[in-house]
């Protein structure tokens, strides 16, 4: 079962340059601190410019709903970790 997560949560986040990991874990620290989408998305666009992204209201709920999967994702692989079952 939890090579099926793994194997899923692997298609559904795709590959990743090492900058859009930077990127997407700034955004998710951001996101567990309490802060908006908006706000998570422009402090990672100030780490690393050559990764940010740009958003509009049409496409916002969308970014969100990924930033939301990775958060949850991150949670689960930590919790994981210190279970020692990867």
């Amino acid at each position: 079962m939890i090579k099926a997560y793994i194997d899923r949560a692997t298609e559904i986040i795709g590959e990743r340059t090492k900058g859009e990991i930077l990127h997407d874990d700034a955004i998710v620290e951001a996101l567990n601190q309490g802060r908006t989408i908006k706000e998570a998305i422009s402090i990672a666009g100030k780490k690393h410019p050559d990764e940010a992204i740009e958003w509009d209201e049409g496409n916002i709920g969308d970014i969100s709903a990924h930033y939301d999967y990775l958060r949850e994702h991150a949670r689960i692989m930590k919790s994981l970790k210190k279970q020692k079952k990867v």
